[in-house]
């Protein structure tokens, strides 16, 4: 019988990711809920465990392929038998004696027989990739699964294996050239043979000669110097954006379009939202050029839709924290030993603020069209650095929750954000935001909103400041507060009440058991 795997729910608004990581390969025993492989979508990265125990036999969708929900990524057979071959997807879209050459294994293809390197799947609505790095030469010995090059598209990088072990004969796209899903990009010979002699007309070699005759010490990508030719344009008329200042396809795209505007009214052309400014060729050489991941280009893409939707505004206050740090001191090893945890700041800056929420509920609320949806709970969400960027798990019914409750969750949930295991829906439903910048040495600073949330509070580093006690100056350690809010739905007063509560809270801790 044959179980097959798919794609699980990857969350709300969340519908495709990428293959990271296979952990198995086909014909590997599996037992029921071991990890198969791990998909990264823009937000977290999710594990694919074996629904059934058996052996893994086709894995469908290759690392770095593109993949929507429930789609397949792989079969099992049950038992202990041998898995089937896996099917070259790449290669059968080749013509028919390229695709008979490339479907041997390293285990059946004879020494000396020729082995297309092909073009993988590039993912849903992807037809072309542009070569990135060749980590192989022409003539030079590869294992079988060992990396060749590497492609990018834009939305992933895929990593193109040796499909058998061999020498690398021909290499017909070198780097910056733009492929096709499907198209060849070397070929090889299977065994330990001696490499065919390259082609006088090879890429490479076609590519060095041209950069010699150009002058120039990078050499501009094939597509490119073909648009050129068509447009009219020259080197010096195009920016390069490839590695080193390598003039790409894309870039005598720009670089067209630049002049047809330079061409045309202003007033009917939209000026860029970004424009970089002038660099010199000095400093061109010195720059580096990195993608964002799809994680940044998320966290990009909501704080500037915040800041365009949300009405924002900032309230800021202190808060003398001697009295917390003075209950935290007294009691932090017994509640240590008793609860198995430490017992920090943010439990105390979560009841706190469960307690100001319930006496100023609009900051606690939401705008859904021309309605306001109040939260009768708080699901508490807790900003945290990772080192792939800001995430926000959020702690549910924090409200309901005691300090170990609470200091236990703050503690799986960080350590579960900076291993990148949180699930998507460790990530959704909150309705109120907690940040800690004061671990970063941050004295003051105002938050962005989390929408669709309408209040966010930020605090800061504890800071020894003279202050002003019963008519005598003395050292408090004090900390900014700030609260950011959207003014279209929370009203000054209510977002003062709001820090004043939380200030007061904290100063007199007391006050929460008593509910004042």
């Amino acid at each position: 019988m044959t179980t097959e795997v798919r794609v699980p729910t990857l969350g709300e608004s969340v519908s495709e990711a990428t293959v990271a990581t296979w952990f198995k390969k086909p014909g590997d025993s599996v037992a029921q809920d071991e990890m198969l492989c791990e998909l990264e979508t823009d937000k977290v990265t999710v594990e694919v465990p074996a629904p059934a125990a058996g052996t893994l036999g086709e894995i469908v969708a290759a690392e770095g392929e593109t993949v929507g929900v429930d789609a397949l990524l792989a079969t099992i057979s049950e038992g202990e038998g041998t898995a089937p071959a896996p099917k070259d997807k790449a290669r059968a879209k080749d013509d028919g004696d390229s695709a008979a050459a490339g479907s041997g294994s390293a285990e059946s293809a004879p020494s000396g027989e020729s082995i297309d390197v092909m073009v993988p799947t590039l993912g849903e609505s992807v037809s072309e990739a542009t070569v990135s790095t060749w980590f192989k030469q022409v003539g030079d010995t590869v294992a079988q699964d060992e990396m060749l090059c590497e492609l990018e598209t834009d939305k992933v990088s895929v990593e193109v294996p040796a499909p058998a072990a061999g020498t690398i004969g021909e290499i017909l796209a070198a780097e910056g050239d733009t492929v096709q899903a499907g198209g060849k990009l070397a070929v090889m010979t299977s065994g330990e043979g001696a490499a065919p002699a390259a082609r006088s007309d090879d890429a490479p070699a076609a590519a060095a000669s041209s950069g010699a005759a150009s002058g120039k010490d990078v050499e501009n990508a094939p597509s490119a110097r073909k648009a050129m030719a068509e447009k009219g344009l020259s080197p010096d008329q195009v920016q390069g954006s490839g590695r080193d200042g390598r003039v790409m396809k894309e870039d005598v795209t720009r670089a067209t379009a630049a002049a047809a505007s330079a061409t045309a009214a202003s007033s009917e052309q939209p000026a860029p939202s970004s424009p970089r400014a002038p660099v010199s060729a000095e400093d061109a050489t010195r720059e580096e050029r990195v993608k964002m991941t799809r994680l940044r280009q998320t966290i990009a893409r909501r704080l500037k839709d915040s800041q365009n939707t949300a009405a924002m505004l900032t309230t800021y206050n202190e808060v003398d924290m001697g009295a917390v740090m003075d209950l935290r001191n007294e009691y932090k090893d017994e509640f240590l030993k008793k609860h198995g945890v430490k017992l920090g700041f943010m439990s105390f800056f979560n009841k706190a603020c469960c307690h100001a929420l319930k006496e100023v509920p609009e900051v606690n609320a939401e705008i859904d069209g021309t309605d306001i949806v109040y939260k009768n709970f708080v699901h508490m969400g807790i900003a945290t650095g990772t080192p792939t960027g800001l995430v926000v798990p959020v702690i549910r019914d924090a409200d309901s929750m005691g300090f170990a409750a609470i200091e236990k969750a703050i503690a799986e949930k960080g350590a579960r954000a900076r291993d990148g295991k949180l699930s998507m829906a460790e990530m959704q439903g909150g309705t109120f935001t907690i940040s800690n910048g004061g671990v970063y040495g941050s004295l003051m600073s105002s938050p962005i909103l989390n929408p669709p949330q309408s209040g966010i509070l930020g605090m800061h580093k504890i800071q020894q400041r003279p202050m002003v006690v019963n008519g005598e100056i003395v050292a408090r350690p004090m900390m900014y507060l700030a609260l950011s809010y959207d003014h279209r739905i929370v009203d000054g007063k209510g977002a003062v009440t709001f820090l004043v509560r939380v200030k007061d809270a904290l100063e007199d801790p007391r006050r929460l058991l008593m509910d004042l």
